[in-house]
């Protein structure tokens, strides 16, 4: 969260440091529909505002940083 409220790209920090297969492509989930995530992370990524980087959020998987860039 210090890198990023610094100034480093969410995509690339996620790049370094996830430890999840997303990591790879910048933390980029793709688009997704409720009851596809853990409710955990539901929440923050249907209800947070667009644009907005929010963590650590603990699910069942580890700790998450999240930056909802989207909806339709």
């Amino acid at each position: 969260m210090k890198r990023l409220a610094d100034g480093e790209e969410f995509a690339a920090v996620a790049k370094r440091f996830s430890g999840c297969p997303s990591g790879k492509s910048g933390g980029d989930l793709g688009w997704f529909t409720m009851g596809q995530m853990v409710p955990e992370f539901e929440k923050v990524a249907f209800e947070e505002d667009v644009g907005k980087v929010v963590g650590p959020i603990k699910t069942q998987f580890g700790y998450h940083v999240i930056k909802v860039t989207g909806r339709d």
